[in-house]
């Protein structure tokens, strides 16, 4: 009788690790902590080359753009292959809120000007917008969240708990 529930315990064990139900999930870590690097990177490069850098979100992704005073717009950065565009794992979905207000995310925007101007913006001065980013995974009750702190510095939280980073 012991062996019997000793085997019905680890066949239990295995698929609840299995099932990931103790909020374990790599995909969606990889993709708050990639962000936040590139983050940190695009701010970094602002500052380095005096120009304001920035991050258009939409349903399915992000994509860094800078701003070329030559043009008076913003562009792809397609000079640094970093800050190429990013889609996010199949299931993680994306919240962002910019100076308290969420902002609807549509489908990958269109390759027009206007459609690139950015969400969050990265300053060459080193200062941010106010934003926070949310990387959720769907039907899941765990997730990131990526904003700045007083200090200026970008930190990611778990949802409904401490700092992951």
């Amino acid at each position: 009788m012991l062996v019997v529930l000793a085997i019905i315990g680890i066949v239990t064990a295995g698929v609840l690790l299995s099932l990931n139900l103790g909020g374990h999930d790599p995909a969606l870590k990889t993709a708050g902590r990639r962000l936040v690097s590139l983050m940190h990177y695009a701010r970094g490069q602002a500052e380095l080359q005096t120009r304001d850098y920035g991050i258009v979100f939409d349903a399915g992704g992000y994509e860094f753009v800078v701003f070329s005073e030559q043009h008076d717009q913003w562009r792809a950065a397609t000079g640094d292959s970093a800050l190429r565009p990013r889609r996010l794992p199949a299931g993680v979905r994306l919240k962002v809120v910019v100076d308290g207000r969420t902002v609807r995310l549509k489908k990958r925007p269109t390759a027009h000007a206007e459609a690139l101007a950015p969400q969050v913006v990265l300053y060459s001065s080193g200062d941010l917008s106010s934003f926070e980013v949310s990387l959720e995974r769907a039907g899941a009750h765990r997730g990131f969240l990526i904003k700045p702190n007083r200090d200026g510095h970008i930190i990611e939280q778990r949802l409904g708990g401490k700092h992951a980073s």
